[in-house]
């Protein structure tokens, strides 16, 4: 919807660009940047920069121990897990290789100005060595770099971004915003994207450098800082350590957690029931250091295996773990089975060809991976890829019409997680794999991502789903496959659960039933163990 601006309904006029700063079309742009401070959003700011014919982008790498507090990672994958948010995104970290494709500045070259078409646009924490070439350099709140933009959002405010020039006035200017500053990544990267949006304006000459609702003049950054005042940084990068701390605290003893239901199927089960059972549901109990999710169970030889993700706060990975069940339950806490570089979770396990197999979701490797139980449940090794080159998330199969089907929800380009499901058949389960003619078959937040194993009921099959328009795993729902094809596919959402007394909480994510138990899993308020 458009909204009027603030000066009722006509939108304020945006100062003209200052001719001194609008620099020439052709142009080579080096941009510097902190080895260990590389994240998503320089990789997309130089590709966009790159798709542009006039510039010529170099990069100029450099070594400095600043940019945020070890314990900002901590805190990102912590909300990432809990809000169920995409990641590798802008905030994530990467690695210089990621750059390989860009021309590298030799040491101490960017140093040298080599006339006015050159520009120096300093990305990095490091602060500005004498003699150093005129470069821009970027503040928020007058307080340089990523650090001084996640400290503007501990202050609950809407941080001015500065772009400034080798004199300390800006070449552009905005005051940045965020729907929410609940999520500190989610605020974080969109600011990230904004202040991409602000780089690429200055560059053409388009940016503002002055607020258009008149407001006093924007701040300098601290000269004991931009002058490298080693007492000013320590101090500032411990107290956003110290925020970061506290919000970890907050997210980590009383924030959501993740757990897993179980009962004994006495009776309909929940897809003939269509609500929650009367009963209700027994809790799958953790020591609060972790929680339980994901779970997929198999009866095999008269007993009963269930497969979770077990993520463990203090190490912000997932791995997937095991755990048997015997007439009255469990049989133990589950134990740690499969265990990779990866944060590992969804882990689709299925019997075929008198052997047992798993698909975990690892959608950082980029592959959609098969293995190979070899000492059921702990014992497995790596089978085989069978899908490369895919950010595809909660991977499942299903044998129908004589072909294997498998379905997964696809990221590409960006965007969600949950919202676009792609299909793949073949002969075999092994592959190989032919992508659906019509990918993606269905584009829907609503319906698009599995939440557990599809079921065949009464002739038809019923595929259960994530309903994630509250909110990852916000709700479940049941649809039943109106057609799969080679052709096309179909399907109907025809209920749809959520948590409620039977299963107190803020979300209902999975449904999985093998060997007369039934399993569910969601989240609700807790309070957590991280550290004792």
């Amino acid at each position: 919807m458009d909204r009027p601006s603030a000066a009722g309904g006509r939108a304020p006029a945006r100062a003209e660009p200052s001719p001194s700063r609008t620099l020439p079309r052709s142009r080579t742009v080096t941009v510097r940047l902190d080895r260990r401070a590389l994240r998503g959003w320089h990789i997309r700011l130089l590709d966009q920069l790159g798709q542009r014919p006039d510039h010529r982008i170099r990069v100029a790498w450099v070594d400095h121990a600043g940019g945020l507090p070890p314990n900002a990672e901590l805190l990102f994958r912590l909300e990432a897990t809990i809000h169920g948010l995409p990641r590798p995104g802008l905030a994530t970290a990467a690695e210089p290789v990621a750059l390989a494709s860009y021309e590298a500045s030799p040491a101490g070259e960017e140093l040298r100005s080599s006339g006015a078409q050159d520009l120096v646009l300093d990305l990095s924490s490091a602060p500005a060595e004498p003699g150093s070439a005129p470069a821009w350099r970027l503040d928020y709140d007058g307080m340089p770099g990523e650090a001084g933009l996640l400290a503007a959002l501990f202050a609950h405010g809407a941080p001015v971004a500065a772009l400034r020039g080798p004199d300390g006035k800006p070449v552009a200017l905005g005051r940045l915003g965020a729907e929410s500053h609940t999520v500190m990544l989610a605020a974080f990267e969109g600011y990230l994207a904004r202040t991409i949006t602000l780089i690429l304006a200055a560059l053409d000459g388009a940016a503002s450098t002055e607020l258009p609702d008149g407001a006093g003049a924007p701040l300098q950054p601290a000269t004991a800082y931009d002058l490298g005042g080693l007492g000013a940084r320590r101090r500032a990068a411990g107290g956003l350590a110290r925020q970061i701390a506290r919000r970890l605290y907050a997210l980590c003893f009383h924030g959501p957690h993740w757990r897993v239901g179980w009962r004994r199927i006495v009776g309909p089960d929940l897809i003939d029931l269509r609500r929650h059972p009367e009963g209700g549901w027994q809790v799958l109990p953790d020591d609060g250091r972790r929680f339980y999710a994901d779970p997929f169970a198999i009866a095999r030889d008269g007993a009963v295996t269930l497969f979770v993700e077990e993520f463990d706060y203090r190490r912000g990975k997932g791995v997937i773990a095991a755990v048997g069940f015997g007439e009255t339950g469990p049989r133990g806490r589950p134990e740690p089975v499969l265990e990779l570089e990866t944060h590992l979770s969804y882990p689709f396990v299925f019997e075929a060809d008198g052997q047992v197999w798993m698909i975990p979701e690892s959608h950082a490797s980029g592959t959609i991976d098969l293995y190979r139980a070899t000492d059921f449940p702990r014992g497995w090794v790596h089978e085989a890829v069978l899908l490369d080159g895919v950010v595809a998330g909660d991977a499942t199969l299903l044998q129908h019409g004589g072909r294997w089907w498998m379905f997964a929800t696809v990221r590409a380009g960006g965007g969600s997680y949950s919202d676009t499901l792609h299909l793949w058949h073949a002969p075999h389960f092994r592959g190989p794999w032919t992508p659906h003619r019509h990918n993606p078959v269905l584009i829907d937040i609503g319906s698009a991502r599995a939440a557990g194993p599809i079921v065949a009921r009464d002739g038809g099959l019923i595929r259960p789903v994530q309903d994630c328009r509250e909110g990852y795993g916000a709700a479940l729902g049941l649809a039943r496959i109106l057609r799969l094809d080679e052709e096309a596919y179909a399907q109907r959402v025809e209920t749809r659960l959520r948590p409620g007394a039977a299963w107190p909480g803020t979300r209902l994510h999975m449904l999985s039933a093998a060997g007369g138990f039934e399993f569910i899993d969601g989240s609700h308020r807790a309070r957590t163990r991280l550290l004792g």
